[in-house]
């Protein structure tokens, strides 16, 4: 390390250390190395991000380095109590507060029949759509994001293109969602990458009932957090 510092071969050594095809299945794992790694980057004034399969170097801002002691456990987040959950609070445009509504009901159905996959798919594109409705209603906020997805050209892309990953970031960033529902919404939209058959089959993926209350609390978690930082 002490001999390529300072030289591109340091940024190719980092990116292939941390290269996300080693971790098909592990991304979460994944994003937090990189955090921690960022740690001592900062001292340089750089991070590295990871954008969907790729990684990339951006200029660090301020970094809490004792976030590790404050890190939500995954049974405590698991067993966080929410009230007062109505996707209705958000405040999103009726038509499609109805379509969510729906869907959120019937991902309680799912858990009770003891559906895990059908929750963790219902869970995931719920999530999408609310933050989507969320964007459609704040377009300035969340184009003017330092993590708002551009072009090749450098445009912000149009809300369609946008991955479930790009909308978690930014409405992070914005400060509609807190540290730890972004950690584990970052985890459900991984599990919900396993709707392909084959791709559940080739990472032998096979939720239980914990995995699904994870992704359930992530929901419960991000409309509420939503609903009080709504304005």
């Amino acid at each position: 390390m002490e001999k390529i510092n300072g030289t591109p071969e340091l940024d190719k050594c980092i990116k292939k250390a941390f290269a996300p095809v080693n971790f098909v299945g592990r991304i979460d794992v994944l994003d937090m190395l990189i955090k921690d790694f960022n740690q001592f980057l900062a001292f340089d004034d750089w991070q590295v991000k990871r954008i969907g399969k790729d990684l990339t170097f951006v200029k660090a801002g301020s970094i809490n380095f004792d976030q590790h002691k404050s890190e939500v456990k995954e049974d405590d987040f698991i067993n966080r109590e929410f009230s007062n959950i109505s996707i209705e609070r958000i405040g999103l445009d009726g038509i499609i507060t109805d379509v969510l509504t729906n869907r959120f009901d019937e991902i309680q159905k799912c858990f009770k029949a003891k559906s895990w996959l059908s929750v963790i798919f219902m869970s995931g594109s719920t999530l999408e759509g609310l933050l989507l409705g969320i964007a459609s209603n704040k377009p300035q906020s969340f184009n003017t994001a330092k993590c708002t997805p551009k072009t090749k050209e450098g445009k912000v892309k149009q809300f369609h293109l946008w991955s479930l990953s790009n909308f978690i970031d930014v409405v992070a960033e914005i400060g509609l969602l807190k540290e730890d529902v972004k950690k584990f919404s970052h985890a459900l939209r991984d599990f919900r990458n396993y709707i392909h058959p084959f791709e559940q089959m080739r990472s032998n993926f096979f939720p239980d009932e914990r995995t699904a209350k994870i992704c359930l609390q992530v929901l419960n978690a991000a409309v509420f957090q939503m609903t009080q930082n709504k304005d």
